[in-house]
This record gives structure tokens, sequence and C-alpha cells, in this order.
């Protein structure tokens, strides 16, 4: 037996935090050391932070990686460590890994597949290194391999397939098994979206099978740059076999997982692949070196916590995802805490529930006193422990304000209220009728009439949004806290929202996740609620409603579904026509197809209200607070979705819909 022990830690880092950057690497090798990890894979750009933008393109974040991975190396005595940062080499700039072995840079992979599709936009900065090439790299008086390298670690082969390049068609791991290898190791950045867990699973345990070797993905955690979310992941397999597997969304800086690889049972699948072209050996980079030898092989397990083996995966990851966005989001930004401008609705409601679990996650795994702390929080002096002292954190972390007009009913002041004290959180009302009532008498003597509800609809519904968002913005000013806006993925879809209204905040965290699917994930929690959370039954009252802006008068009877679709429908409507990029008589046609319990003429109206609300609100989406990318398509101009603001607003497009069913 031939026995080695891997490992792969995932890091919450920040971009271009140099020196909390440079301490977690640190933390994160002491600990691997300290479990007899003889090779440990770090996250991808780990150094300078995956979401620097286009500070890659500075020469001075580039001077500065370097400074840092120099500062780093004296760490790394007796292990080999993969470090990720960006690296200029020959006028282009890559993203790249640094392999330190023992104390000493043995030289530099490259990667060879850039991300450049949906929210990615690696091509911008980075250049994909040709698969095959080699060069040196200079650095001071000295020189060090760089490219499409392998390392030869005292007889352990070791290559690299960086991220985006396990995804691609052609990925690097064939090529390196033909040229032999032992260990692949895949230092990522890859972003958490629904579901995708499991094809990381499945290029891991293939990549393993297929390339004979043993393999380690290691995944940033966190909300590292404000919109994308990390899951943490780490996967080790070797020959097909899943042998350890990491904790997600957890809530600590680092997170190490480790398994023991016995390499020569991996040596007959090999000599079944190794096929290394003549000329191909000048890309292995041999360093003298004795990695540490384990006496036993433990056993392997799967590691996945119990929810992901559940029914509701796509509930608890949405959970935990977005607690840990906020979580890290607040204390990045050096906010204390959140004010929620609660309507007793779904939207504010989930916001409110979300900053809560986070907050009750983070105590759970951190401990009370260590999460307040990470926070910026204070904690009062009778908060205690146990559920009182989750609930003094919560107290401490979030304020809910329910703003009432004249509009304003008992069922949702009811439904806030009580939602609010079952969380735990600060509670206020104002009454913002009179500033309502006032800005009409400005306008209306302005204008020299009287403003009426026939005429001026929506001037009416729009100024009760807007006076409520001083009062909460003040309030958190004062307080130091981050002011949410609750705006969802469907509203921001058509609109329906008011500016420097609803839409006021810091962050919207919802904005990214569909109302549809969002109601579905309140009587979730209402009855079930997150694995050692549990459910929120204040949640009823919310649940109960049918989901209205209240800002007409009661007798109108206003609901959102009724001003805009139902939002099944409009929900995928969306998804026709931004993800699939359909033309609206398409659109109108599945529509018809998926909901055929509607009128094939009330769909058609229906559809063509989606593309004229969608082609004038583009505007709103370029000013929204900066949301979290949940899904793999969102409407976040600056990550996903590009969309002129001024446009033709679909006018040929439509007149064939209307042709199609027969309205023309």
């Amino acid at each position: 037996m031939y026995l080695i022990r891997l490992g792969g830690s995932a890091l919450n880092q920040t971009p271009l935090d140099w020196d909390g950057n440079r301490d977690r690497i640190v933390a994160a090798i002491t600990a691997a050391r300290a479990q007899g990890v003889a090779i440990l894979c770090l996250p991808e750009l780990c150094i300078s932070g995956y979401g620097c933008d286009d500070s890659f393109l500075a020469p001075g974040t580039q001077r500065m990686a370097w400074r840092v991975l120099e500062e780093i190396v004296p760490h790394t005595g007796g292990i080999a460590v993969a470090l990720g940062l960006p690296v200029r080499f020959e006028n282009g700039v890559y993203d790249a890994v640094a392999v330190v072995v023992d104390g000493r840079l043995a030289g530099v992979a490259c990667k060879q597949h850039l991300a450049g599709d949906g929210i990615h936009y690696e091509p911008r900065w980075f250049r994909p290194w040709p698969r095959g090439r080699r060069g040196q790299l200079r650095i001071g008086d000295r020189e060090v391999p760089i490219g499409d390298l392998r390392f030869d670690l005292g007889g352990v082969r070791v290559g690299f397939e960086i991220c985006e390049d396990a995804w691609a068609a052609d990925r690097p791991g064939a090529a390196l098994a033909a040229r032999g290898i032992d260990v692949i190791l895949n230092p990522s950045a890859s972003h958490f979206a629904f579901g995708k867990e499991e094809i990381r699973r499945r290029f891991v345990l293939e990549g393993s099978r297929a390339f004979a070797a043993a393999y380690v993905y290691a995944n940033l955690v966190g909300n590292e740059a404000g919109r994308s979310i990390y899951d943490g992941s780490v996967l080790l397999a070797a020959g097909g076999r899943m042998i350890g597997c990491g904790r997600r969304f957890a809530f600590a800086d680092r997170a190490l997982t480790a398994a023991t690889v016995d390499l020569d049972a991996l040596r007959p699948a090999q000599a079944r692949l190794a096929a290394e072209p003549p000329g191909i050996a000048a890309d292995l980079v041999t360093v003298p070196w004795q990695p540490a030898a384990e006496a036993e092989t433990p056993a392997g397990q799967d590691g996945r916590d119990a929810w992901e083996l559940g029914a509701h995966v796509k509930e608890e990851e949405f959970t935990r995802a977005v607690a840990l966005g906020l979580f890290d989001y607040a204390r990045k930004s050096r906010s204390r805490g959140y004010v929620v401008s609660a309507s007793g609705g779904a939207d504010s409601s989930a916001v409110a529930c979300l900053v809560a679990i986070a907050m009750r996650l983070a105590a759970g795994e951190l401990g009370l006193a260590e999460a307040a702390g990470r926070a910026g929080l204070s904690l009062a002096a009778t908060a205690g422990n146990g559920e009182q002292g989750a609930r003094g954190l919560v107290a401490a972390a979030l304020t809910c304000v329910y703003q009432s007009t004249a509009n304003s009913g008992p069922v949702t002041r009811s439904a806030a209220r009580g939602l609010a004290e079952a969380l735990g959180a600060v509670y206020h009302e104002f009454d913002v009728e009179p500033i309502v009532r006032g800005y009409e008498r400005i306008v209306a003597a302005a204008l020299a009439r009287p403003l009426a509800w026939e005429s001026d609809d929506v001037a009416l519904q729009n100024i009760q949004a807007r006076a409520r968002a001083p009062g909460v913005w003040m309030l958190a000013n004062l307080t130091g806290a981050l002011l949410v806006s609750t705006s969802n993925r469907s509203e921001a879809a058509v609109g329906y929202a008011t500016m420097d209204g609803d839409t006021a905040g810091g962050i919207a965290p919802i904005a990214g996740i569909d109302k549809a699917y969002l109601r579905r994930w309140l009587l979730w929690l209402e009855r079930q609620g997150p694995e050692g959370v549990g459910p929120v039954p204040a949640l009823a009252a919310v649940n109960a409603q049918q989901p209205t802006a209240e800002l007409r008068p009661a007798a109108a009877g206003q609901t959102d579904e009724a001003d805009l679709m139902p939002y099944d429908v409009l929900d995928a409507l969306e998804r026709f026509a931004i993800r699939d990029r359909q033309t609206p008589v398409e659109c109108w046609r599945r529509a018809c197809g998926e909901f055929p319990a509607h009128d094939a003429g009330l769909l058609a109206s229906w559809t063509e209200r989606f593309f004229t609300l969608w082609s004038r609100n583009q505007w709103k989406r370029e000013r929204y607070a900066p949301s979290f990318h949940l899904d793999e398509e969102n409407l976040d101009p600056k990550t996903w979705c590009r969309f002129p603001i001024l446009s033709g607003g679909f006018a040929r497009e439509l007149a064939e819909l209307r042709a199609a069913v027969g309205l023309a």
C-alpha cells in the first residue's frame, strides 16, 4: 500500500482583503498539517478573492497577490499546498494556481477553460492557457515553470482541473491521465445554484473513475463579494468512490475535509490509461520531497448532512444559502443587523424569517458569543443562553417596522406584529398617513385640482410606498443597520414595485427568487422549516392572505394577481421569454400547453402584458439593490440579463401574437 492523506479546505474570503485572506489561508494550512494532510487544495483565486472584477487587470492587484503568496510560503513546511491567485505572464493575466511544497514554490499551473456564460465574466480579465504549453515565469532573480503542468511530489504525480476546466467537454483530466497522474486537484469558485451540487458530485466521481486518480475539489464558502453565494462544497473521491464530503453552507471562516488514499489501489487502472506521447514529459515538474505517509486507511464516508438527503432539498438550500448570504453581507459591509419594512405580506415576512434563521444557524454552529461578535452585534445583558440567547441575538440583528396608511388593514398589521414577536425581532409601528396626506395636499395645490383614484390611481399608490422609505432609512441609519428591499423576482420582471418606495434598501435578498416558489417555501417554513431550526407557525396569518400591495382603498379588493396575472403564469412566461429567448408567439403557445385550464385568449393577453411591462421597466431593474444569485438564471442586469433601457417594446412581435390568436 502507498497511503497518502489528501485534503481540501473551504475558505470564506473577501476580494482584496489581503491580510484577512492570508490569515485564513495560513490557518487552513496549519489545521491541515495538524491532521496529517500531505497535499492540500484551497479554492480558486483564494489569495486575491474570486470577485475582484476589473481589479484583476490592475498591475497593483497582481503584484500584491504575489507579495501575499510570498508571505504564505514560509508556513508550508512539511506540506504541499495549491494556492490560487492572478498571475501576469507575457502581458496576459491568468487565473493560476501556485504549487508550494515544503516552503518552496515549485511552479504555477494555469486555467485552460474560462467561464464566460451566465454570471461569469472571466474572459474579460483572464486569458485561457493553451493546452500543452509551458513557459518560465521570472520572479526576481529566479525562474519557475508556468503553464499546463504536472508535479511529481516525491513520486506522487499531481495535476489540475481548475473549476471550469472540469465542466468543459474536453476537460484536462483525460490528457493528465494519459500522461500519468495520481491526484487531480480542482480549486474552485463555483457559485451556489439549485441542484448544482449533484452535478459537481458526478464530475468528481466520474473524473476519479475515468482518470483512475484521487480527486480533490475545494470551493469557496459564504457571500464573498456581494451577489454570489458559495456553499463551501469540498469533495474527495478515488477510483469512482466518494471518500470525503465537507459540510455545506457553514458559517465558519474555513472548513477542512481530509481522507486517506491508497495510491497502489489505483495503479492497475492507471496502467490501462497511461500512454504518454514522446516529448510530453517536459511538462513534468519534479520536486524532491517525501510526503508524510499514513499508517492506516480510515473508512471513508459520504459526509452529507441529513437535510441533503431529505425530501425538501431545494427549500433547505434556499434557506441556508440566503441565510449565509445575509449573515456575511451584514458583517462584511460592517452593518449592525437589518431593518425590514414589514407589511404583513409574503415578501417582507420571508425576508424577516431569513434574517432570524441566519442568526439561529450561526449561533448553532459558532456559539452565541462568536456569532454575535462576527456579526458586530451587542447582546443585551439579559440575553442568556439557549432559546433565550437565540432570541436575544435575533433582537440585536432584526428590526421590523409596520407602516400604516388609511388603506392598511387589521389583518396585515396583526400578521406583521405576530411574526415579529414569534421571531424575537424588535417591532415598531409608524403611522405614515399624515405624511401621505401632506404630499397629496402639496401636489394638488400645485396642479390646482383635487386628486382622485379615478384619474390618479398609480400616483396615489406610489406616494404611499414612497412615504414609507424615509422613516425606515432613518431608523437604519441611527442604529447602523442595513435596510432590506423586499422585492421578489416576479415583481422585478414586470416592474411591479415603486422605485424609492418598496425597492428602497441596500440589499434585495429575494430578488432572485420567483413569487410562486416563495409562497410554497413560506408554507413549508410554517409547517416544517429547516433542520435545526424548525417551523414558524406564526406564518399561518401571512400564508392565509392573497398577496396584495394594499395601496388602494379596501373596497377595491386589490390583489397582486388581479393587477398582473397568476404568479405561476408570470414566472413561466419570464423563463420562456428571458431564459429561453423566445418570441411572444412562442411563449404564448408554450403557455397554452402548460396551463390548459386558462383560456387561450386570456393567456395571450397575459403574454402581451408581460412583454409590455418587461420592456418598459428595465430602468427599474438597473436600480434594484444588489440581489443574490440563486438559480442558473436571474434578472439582474449587472450579472446575468442585459436588456436595453429604451427599446421598441416588442411592437411587431406583439402584433404577430394578436394576429396568431385572431385578435388583430
